[in-house]
């Protein structure tokens, strides 16, 4: 019963608004954002796999650890999906392509000058 009552936080509050679930402050004076790294966590490595995971057999190429973001990720997985000649989507920061395309994607992300590993089977 004590440990249910030191766990109590407010949610939502009309006077103030919303709260940060993590430093329990102000939404709008939250410093949970300004101590977060700018991008996804990467050793510098761009990873190649595939996977048919969720996807009831079909198989998708999946690239990890592009250092990209934002609108420069968008356009590189553009030229991307092209090259291949494949629809594709960007999910949390990596790179879904429609169909096994390891060998292209990986001869293509290597033209950019990054180090580019095969992953999986």
């Amino acid at each position: 019963m004590l440990r249910a009552m030191t766990n109590a936080r407010r949610v939502y509050s009309t006077d103030h608004g919303r709260m940060c679930p993590r430093c329990n402050r102000l939404a709008t004076a939250c410093r949970c954002k300004q101590q977060q790294p700018d991008g996804p966590p990467s050793d510098g490595v761009v990873r190649v796999s595939r996977s048919t995971k969720g996807r009831k057999g079909k198989g998708v190429t999946i690239v990890t650890g592009i250092p990209l973001e934002g609108d420069a990720l968008k356009k590189l997985v553009k030229k991307l999906k092209a090259s291949c000649g494949a629809g594709g989507a960007i999910k949390d920061g990596t790179v879904e392509v429609q169909g096994d395309h390891r060998d292209t994607l990986v001869s293509a992300l290597e033209a950019k000058g990054w180090t580019v590993k095969r992953s999986g089977g």
